[in-house]
């Protein structure tokens, strides 16, 4: 079959994407940027990229008419704009306006399971989608989900902060919600189960796990996982605002995504339709079961995305590859240099493994503080560390950075700044080799914003030096001894 993928390079489509091409279909991968795209193979056979965006109707006219299939995997929510709902419904519309176009049998949407009592915004918008979705000429086959299980997963890494982080936690009353979580190996077998499947076209379906919790528990059994030992202390003044904040101090999340995540969070979300198990039966993994094994894809480096990955993890633009080059006009330039005698090679790889639970190699508490400020002023901090502790890709969080350029044979990274920051800023690393001597080049650069800005620079100038001159220093250290 030919099959469109909408967010190819989303959690759950990266993970789908190699199931679908074990089956041996021809796979049209539709991205904004197809840089940020991580296959194994993106030239392997049955792989296709388009570059195009569903809110761009122009963009989308490179998709095939013979089509078969399309799953619709995409979210405006991840892009962390409060107008959210509204990106939404255009990018349904649009994509089924060019849908309608082509020969397209079935379109497959995963969303989440609506709560009819207290429906969050969240959930508002995924049932308008829904709606858009079913009003085009090509029939729709909806699963709806709660909390997807996984390494990367935005429901785990918030747990997995708040249990790890937090022998005592202070929770509002939404622990008592309940959830139905479903893991993303089940939920990846439904997607590719109701493919082309007569039963499913055109039905909607809830799928979920064999476990009903309240989020206590989940944190309970999470802790049990870690075999960490951990109590929950219910109050009930916290507000969902303060929730939001209480979520942001903790865990990776911004405050957009915590407030969007706590409005959710009011809601009991557990499968009311069954039909699927009919159809496709199956033995679901228990929740703790599934943390396990979300615990043990970690350990084997094995995460293939993260939802850290995405630009609305912080404050980047969507076309944030613009921002590849630093400016040289109207910014500020610090350059540190360090002599080595060993294989340039060692010295990026050292400079390439920086951040995350790898420290910072020199005063890795003044990062901390810089980003226990920064979380202070509603900013993303240093929580988010790094998908693996030894690859590194364009796109990838890093900290507060984000990784705009990778490259091994120039021996260079590039990062952009996503803390809170009165102008912008990028630090990069590269080697420079010339008459057979070889040095480490460290250059940060500011582009102020406004006065505010400026002092910024000139006040904290003396320790940018310290901190950029040692942390220069320790890599070649570092990369001398490994």
């Amino acid at each position: 079959m030919k099959i469109l993928i909408t967010g190819a390079n989303g959690y759950i489509a990266s993970r789908l994407i190699p199931v679908l091409l074990e089956k041996e279909h021809e796979l049209f991968l539709l991205v904004r940027d197809p840089n940020r795209l991580h296959l194994k193979d993106p030239s392997a056979k049955g792989v296709n990229i388009i570059q195009g965006d569903l809110l761009n109707k122009k963009s989308l006219e490179s998709i095939p008419k013979d089509i078969d299939a399309a799953y619709y995997l995409i979210h405006s929510m991840n892009q962390g704009k409060e107008d959210f709902a509204k990106l939404d419904k255009e990018a349904a519309e649009n994509f089924i306006h060019v849908i309608d176009k082509t020969s397209c049998k079935q379109i497959i949407y995963l969303t989440g399971i609506q709560d009819p009592k207290s429906p969050s915004k969240h959930l508002k918008s995924r049932l308008e989608v829904e709606q858009t979705l079913q009003k085009g000429k090509c029939p729709v086959t909806v699963l709806r989900a709660a909390i997807i299980v996984g390494a990367g997963s935005a429901s785990f890494e918030i747990m997995r902060d708040l249990v790890e982080k937090l022998p005592i936690m202070v929770a509002p009353k939404w622990v008592n919600s309940v959830c139905q979580p479903i893991a993303i190996r089940d939920v990846l077998y439904y997607l590719e189960g109701v493919l082309d499947h007569k039963e499913c076209i055109g039905k909607v379906f809830d799928i979920g796990g064999p476990d009903i919790l309240p989020y206590q528990q989940m944190l309970l059994q999470m802790s049990d996982v870690r075999k960490l030992k951990r109590f929950i202390i219910k109050v009930p003044v916290l507000t969902p605002r303060l929730s939001s904040y209480w979520l942001i101090l903790i865990t990776a999340t911004n405050y957009f995504l915590a407030k969007t995540l706590v409005d959710s969070l009011k809601n009991d979300v557990v499968c009311k339709n069954h039909d699927i198990q009919t159809i496709l039966p199956r033995k679901c993994l228990h929740f703790k079961d599934a943390i396990a094994k979300a615990f043990d894809r970690i350990e084997e480096h094995g995460v293939i995305s993260s939802w850290k990955d995405s630009v609305s993890s912080g404050r980047m633009p969507a076309n944030f590859l613009e921002h590849v080059e630093a400016p040289i006009k109207g910014s500020y330039r610090m350059i540190c240099k360090e002599n080595f005698t060993i294989a340039p090679e060692k010295v990026y790889e050292c400079f390439t493994q920086i951040g995350g639970k790898n420290g910072w190699y020199y005063m890795t508490w003044a990062w901390k503080i810089r980003g226990a400020f920064d979380k202070l002023f509603g900013g993303i901090g240093l929580r988010r560390g790094r998908v693996s502790r030894k690859e590194i890709r364009i796109g990838d969080a890093l900290d507060f950075w984000r990784v705009l350029l990778i490259d091994p044979e120039k021996y260079r990274l590039l990062l952009y700044a996503e803390m809170k920051l009165p102008g912008e800023a990028w630090l990069e690393f590269a080697v420079k080799t010339q008459n057979g001597k070889s040095e480490l080049i460290q250059s940060a650069i500011f582009r102020p914003k406004g006065l505010l800005g400026r002092l910024y620079w000139a006040v904290l100038y003396p320790i940018h030096v310290i901190l950029l001159k040692g942390l220069a220093k320790q890599i070649v250290i570092r990369a001398s001894i490994s």
